[in-house]
């Protein structure tokens, strides 16, 4: 066999290959081999027909292409192997010359990593949010855990802002109630904005059995998007009661026995989140910046399938899930079909770009991925995933996702090998120790997911 490259672009080839015809000669027996079980002649047992008599029956043309069907892909993995390339999807095959007894020819046309050169990123510098937290946040947190400890209880005057109604609803639409119109003993908090549009107006100032009446668009079911005339009669009012913020309240919402231990315990757990937060944060503008330092040719029939796969994943996966097309979610957004497939394409060239970049970190700087670490990975990831690490490990291991989850792991290792060397300062001009890996290994992960989506098609 002989193989030539042709450059076609910084990121795709064009592979020639010819092989010699006694080169086919494994793949010409197991075309026979293949037709002879398929097919019946006259006078010859299943599987025992010779060569001559089905090119005479059958013709020579389709054994000889049963056998380059079969040889193709040998042939083109050897070229890609000698030529030392690292494709990217499957190649665009066309047969040149096929000359039974002589010689099959055919070129490869097929998007190449490309080669990147990464320049020193020592001298990256971003700055961050300083790890400040105030009596403010403090007091906020300790609002929120007040509220999880909230009482109702019912009362007999006019509902509030803040009270819970108890409510029984019919929508009509021109007049006609719709048959999935009809709601009873919903419990909706005033003020809270989770219903429907107009309902707070309406239900504010009645006591239990009074009735009112409003109009809202409805946000879904038989009549989305019409203006619904809605009754609404309020069965029940309840109070929220909210418990003392004191040495009783600690012991019951935590394991302090006192409101200042569960107070300075609040704010060590705001220093360690805005901490992560800042970890985050710090990675993403070294990321941000390492990417301007690096020219990256795009594959173009790469990122058009990265493009056509994110689309896909939004409307039938994720929009599904939600009950929603397209055009409803851009109509929410605000935002038009044209602004949209931009921001697409630009998510997915920097998925693709982030991919590459770091990809070329973790040869040029030899990093490995050790079993212990993996496993770690494997364990966020199949949490995040809300499956047991058992389940998760399966499906990867039965989808051949195990090289995938190295690649992630990998990556975030090469993302952290520049955030080390990078300069991070907070806002109020200090440098900013970020060596602390239990705050920032799920951070890295958290980056690198966003080159995942390209994962499979750059592996080949």
């Amino acid at each position: 066999m002989k193989s030539a490259v042709e450059t076609l672009n910084p990121t795709r080839v064009r592979l020639t290959v010819e092989v010699p015809f006694e080169e086919l000669k494994a793949s010409l027996d197991a075309a026979y081999k293949k037709i002879n079980q398929q097919v019946t002649v006259k006078g010859f047992r299943q599987g025992k027909i010779p060569a001559r008599v089905i090119d005479q029956r059958f013709g020579r043309g389709a054994v000889l292409e049963e056998a380059v069907n079969d040889a193709l892909p040998k042939f083109y993995t050897e070229a890609v192997n000698e030529a030392d390339l690292n494709p990217l999807g499957q190649p665009e095959v066309d047969i040149t010359e096929l000359k039974d007894g002589e010689l099959l020819a055919f070129t490869a046309e097929v998007d190449i990593r490309p080669a990147l050169e990464i320049p020193d990123y020592s001298g990256i510098e971003v700055t961050v949010d300083a790890v400040e937290v105030s009596d403010e946040d403090v007091e906020k947190s300790l609002e929120q855990l007040r509220d999880r400890f909230a009482t109702t209880s019912p009362v007999e005057r006019a509902a509030a802002e803040g009270d819970i109604v108890t409510v029984d609803l019919e929508a009509k639409v021109d007049g006609e109630v719709l048959e999935d119109g009809v709601a009873t003993g919903v419990d909706y908090t005033i003020g809270s904005g989770q219903l429907l549009d107009g309902i707070d107006e309406a239900v504010t100032g009645l006591e239990a059995e009074g009735t009112a009446t409003f109009t809202s668009e409805l946000k879904g079911g038989s009549a989305e998007g019409k203006e619904a005339e809605v009754s609404v009669v309020v069965t029940a009012v309840k109070a929220r009661e909210l418990p003392e913020l004191d040495d009783d309240f600690a012991q019951l919402a935590s394991e302090f026995d006192t409101l200042e231990e569960l107070r300075a315990d609040s704010r060590k757990r705001l220093g360690r989140m805005k901490k992560y937060d800042q970890a985050t944060q710090a990675q993403e503008k070294v990321l941000e910046e390492l990417l301007k330092l690096v020219e990256v040719p795009m594959p173009e029939k790469l990122l058009e399938d990265e493009v056509n796969t994110r689309k896909h994943n939004l409307e039938h996966h994720q929009l599904g899930q939600m009950g929603l097309d397209l055009a409803k979610y851009l109509e929410i957004q605000g935002k038009s079909a044209e602004e949209f497939d931009a921001e697409l394409k630009e998510q997915a060239e920097k998925g693709i770009k982030t991919q590459f970049v770091l990809d070329e970190i973790v040869n040029k700087e030899k990093l490995s991925v050790g079993q212990e670490e993996l496993t770690e990975h494997l364990m966020r990831r199949a949490q995040s995933s809300g499956m047991s690490p058992d389940q998760f490990a399966q499906a990867v291991v039965e989808g051949g996702q195990v090289p995938m989850l190295v690649g992630e792991v990998a990556r975030g290792k090469a993302l952290a090998t520049v955030v080390e060397a990078a300069t991070v300062k907070d806002t109020n001009g200090e440098v900013v120790d970020l060596d602390d890996e239990d705050e920032t290994a799920e951070t890295v992960e958290a980056t690198t997911e966003t080159a995942e989506a390209a994962e499979e098609k750059t592996e080949a």
